[in-house]
């Protein structure tokens, strides 16, 4: 059995404009000890389907569908004492903005020495030195004497690294990380992500990372799910993922990522933008935007199937599945692009012909698409 299993999960909010489906059926699962990003654009879900493990949506939004069964017993069904008693025990979440998680009239250290009297029977005098030490260990100086500091005292990279402190100080067996190392200069970043790392391995903690950053998943991630506008595009485990990608969507966020040396006078971007959810589109949601859509993509929505056979998605989280007609066979033309893997060194497939789309990753693939996305010559 998984740790966590998310089934046919939605989440709605209801607007003055119309109701907002954010979530839309999304169903996955992590194990123990493994490392889940969930990657796509603003506004694709994904810290929503996040705040919804730890039942934190608020009006106007609901979950009206689905379950979300961590050991067994749905979260959804739990007593609000019982969930009081699970959130930042057995799952914690590091939040994106840290300054809004962090109580402005309380110091950092009482903060997370609170987190961990709440949930364990320990003396005031065991819950500071722990604090400390869960300061220390992401990485803030002399931790005894910031103990004390009110979160105004802190940088915004500090009060990262202490709502990051926060999250770990129970041991939680599920992280729940939204944009982690946000405001972080590169160097606290790898540390961030190397402690990350080290907690799945030795602790078997498992970890859902939320992000836009395709580096930091290519980093410390076993498998990725690709969301947009409510849904699952796109299940790989990460190397899979990277070098073979299946959805055009994945292929254009691939497409971003800026690399040194690649000769691009500009990056690369995904033309237009993610749909309104009050009204999204018929058919394949990405179908507006993307350069390989045929009259059907409108019309026919498309199921998450195995990219291999096509045939419906069983749930197997190690197993490349994608939502694209391309897979049902329903696409005349299919998806015309193809991945190239270089040595980062060779410096022999440098091109500037002006038809050609050089899309590069952080892993050495290079994806190179005959067809402009925007129907341009470029």
């Amino acid at each position: 059995m998984a740790l966590l299993e998310v089934d046919d999960l939605v989440v709605q909010f209801y607007t003055e404009n119309g109701v907002v489906r954010a979530v839309d059926g999304i169903s996955y699962e992590i194990r123990a000890g493994e490392t889940l990003g969930l990657v796509g654009e603003s506004g694709a879900g994904k810290s929503v389907a996040s705040l919804a493990l730890l039942r934190l949506i608020d009006s106007p939004g609901e979950v009206v569908g689905g379950e979300i069964r961590f050991r067994g017993r749905d979260i959804l069904e739990l007593s609000a004492d019982e969930m009081r008693g699970l959130r930042g025990d057995e799952i914690a979440m590091v939040f994106q903005d840290a300054g809004a998680a962090l109580n402005p009239v309380y110091t950092v250290g009482e903060q997370i020495s609170e987190a961990i009297r709440t949930h364990e029977a320990v003396t005031d005098e065991t819950a500071r030195d722990r604090a400390i030490a869960l300061l220390e260990r992401v990485g803030i100086s002399d931790p005894a004497a910031r103990y004390s500091d009110y979160p105004h005292e802190f940088s915004g990279g500090m009060q990262q690294r202490a709502v990051i402190a926060m999250g770990l100080s129970c041991d939680p067996a599920l992280l729940v990380c939204d944009e982690p190392t946000t405001d972080l200069d590169v160097t606290v970043q790898a540390g961030i992500l190397e402690l990350l790392a080290d907690l799945a391995r030795e602790s078997e903690t498992a970890i859902q990372l939320v992000t836009h950053d395709l580096g930091v998943v290519a980093e410390i991630c076993d498998r990725v799910l690709v969301q947009y506008a409510g849904e699952i595009v796109e299940r790989a485990p990460v190397e899979e993922l990277y070098y073979d990608p299946k959805h055009p969507y994945t292929v254009g966020l691939l497409a971003s990522i800026p690399r040194l040396g690649d000769g691009r006078g500009r990056l690369t971007t995904i033309p237009g933008t993610t749909p309104d959810l009050v009204d999204p589109p018929t058919g394949c949601r990405f179908h507006p935007r993307c350069p390989y859509a045929e009259d059907v993509c409108a019309r026919r929505r498309p199921p998450l199937v195995e990219t291999e056979s096509g045939s419906p998605d069983d749930g197997d989280p190690d197993t490349h599945a994608a939502a694209c007609l391309e897979y049902t066979g329903d696409l005349e033309d299919g998806l015309d692009y193809e991945v190239q893997v270089r040595d980062e060194s060779d410096e022999s497939t440098e091109s500037n012909e002006p038809d050609e789309r050089r899309l590069g990753g952080n892993d050495g693939a290079e994806r190179t698409r005959e067809r402009d996305p925007t129907g341009d010559p470029r």
